[in-house]
């Protein structure tokens, strides 16, 4: 076994959890649909999250030759995953016929959610910092990408607006296909 498929044994165990708790929550809240309103923000929230999970999933492979097996990068990356995972279960509630409308769900977690994949972010840049330097975050596509992820994830944030959020959320939804065709 590899030091790449060692570590990658915790990291994508943790990460598919995510992604499996973020897509029960919506069966969960599917199957409830005649009781409640899922509404726009909660599925905003899920393609984002689900998406950043699956980018840093890709960032992992892409960095597979780099990684070197050692406890600060395992408790490192352990942190990430379990702040994804924690952040994945926050989308939906657990048992989505307490809410009428999930809208009331979004915004008592949305901004710990926000919050989480703006941290993972942070970790991940930094990651990608200490691994093959700062020129990737020099190329037009890193600045654009740079300077629309963490401002408009702070405005998300911080906002009291649940339509700004909104449209922050599609904004960083629109950055995964622009990043993916802009290579």
């Amino acid at each position: 076994m590899s030091g790449f498929e060692f570590i990658f044994s915790l990291f994508g165990l943790l990460l598919g959890l995510a992604l499996a708790e973020a897509l029960g929550g919506l069966a969960r809240a599917l199957k409830a649909s005649h009781k409640v309103r899922i509404g726009w923000p909660t599925t905003l929230l899920g393609v984002l999250v689900s998406c950043d999970v699956v980018t840093f999933w890709m960032y992992g492979w892409s960095f597979r030759e780099r990684l070197v097996v050692s406890w600060p990068l395992l408790f490192g990356g352990f942190v990430v995953t379990a702040i994804y995972y924690v952040a994945a279960s926050l989308i939906f509630p657990d048992d989505p016929e307490e809410w009428s409308d999930l809208n009331g769900h979004f915004d008592k977690h949305y901004r710990k959610v926000l919050g989480a994949i703006f941290f993972c972010n942070a970790a991940l840049v930094g990651l990608l910092v200490v691994l093959v330097g700062p020129s990737p975050l020099m190329t037009m596509r890193g600045t654009v990408l740079l300077l629309s992820l963490f401002p408009v994830s702070l405005i998300a944030i911080v906002s009291k607006d649940r339509r700004v959020a909104m449209a922050c959320m599609v904004w960083l939804i629109l950055l995964y296909p622009l990043s993916a065709l802009w290579t």
